[in-house]
């Protein structure tokens, strides 16, 4: 019943929390590439072939789906994964397309031509990767119509955060978010566009202001997963068994993971 959680390092653990409480029944094993983090300054080709590996770890683990909780993979590796190397028997979804649905308020599977929302002015902040890929304004614009995008690239946030510097990582986003508002000064909506980006969520709340909705994810993809699963249960993989794997030290990243989620996560090597 196995299902695969996938993350270039820690962030991934703020959407297994919420898959956790909202899917308590299914195992999930997690697999962070802390060794090769962060991704959001790769190559696509490097994400692309880092992101593969993993899954296939996964895969291992007898988890015949995959939750590409990064929003990098996403964005940079997953239209490719699932065009050009997936088998018909596996499925990777990632975290983009849930966040949208809620952004533009449509329902899963809505398909129906691009249309005029409520938000017109959206702030997003992510990795340099996931920002030049555009994928986020691309999966929008099947959606929506009329949205302005600005998109701020977080540098240094993510390796501020898996370094455990949370004063460094404070400081940035004010720094970030004060950038974006000198190119979009009255944003309507924020998408926090990287995992990691809920450990600071309250640094970013408090740097945009209260009349800014800011949209993380953990919530919505858990949602939409335990949706996904209720029309396509037969993707539950053959696992049985909750593990945390990692391709940096474990005993560091349990140490991390511990710290940021507040309860006892013990990682194994993968």
């Amino acid at each position: 019943m196995a299902v695969g959680v996938f993350d270039s390092g820690l962030g991934g653990l703020t959407v297994l929390g919420a898959l956790e409480k909202r899917l308590a029944d299914v195992p999930f094993v997690y697999f962070g590439d802390s060794a090769h983090a962060p991704y959001g300054v790769r190559t696509s080709d490097d994400i692309f072939n880092l992101t593969c590996a993993a899954v296939e770890r996964l895969w291992d683990e007898g988890c015949d789906l995959v939750i590409l909780a990064c929003n990098t993979a996403s964005a940079a590796a997953l239209r490719r994964m699932q065009e050009t190397w997936l088998p018909k028997d596996k499925r990777v979804l990632g975290v983009f397309v849930p966040l949208i649905e809620a952004l533009t308020e449509r329902t899963w599977g809505d398909n129906s031509p691009p249309r005029e929302v409520a938000v017109e002015h959206v702030a997003l902040f992510a990795t340099p990767a996931t920002v030049s890929s555009r994928a986020f304004q691309r999966e929008l614009a099947f959606r929506a119509i009329g949205v302005d995008v600005e998109a701020q690239a977080c540098g240094g946030v993510v390796d501020a955060i898996e370094d455990g510097d949370m004063i460094l990582a404070d400081a940035l986003v004010r720094s970030h978010v004060d950038a974006l508002k000198r190119k979009m000064p009255m944003p309507q909506a924020a998408i926090l566009g990287c995992t990691h980006y809920p450990l600071v969520e309250d640094v970013f709340r408090d740097a945009l202001g209260p009349d800014v909705e800011v949209y993380s994810q953990a919530n919505l993809v858990a949602a939409s997963l335990d949706d996904y699963l209720k029309r396509r249960p037969e993707m539950l993989g053959p696992g049985t068994e909750r593990k945390f794997l990692t391709t940096g030290d474990p005993k560091r990243v349990s140490g991390r993971a511990t710290q940021f989620l507040k309860r006892g996560i013990d990682f194994q090597k993968a």
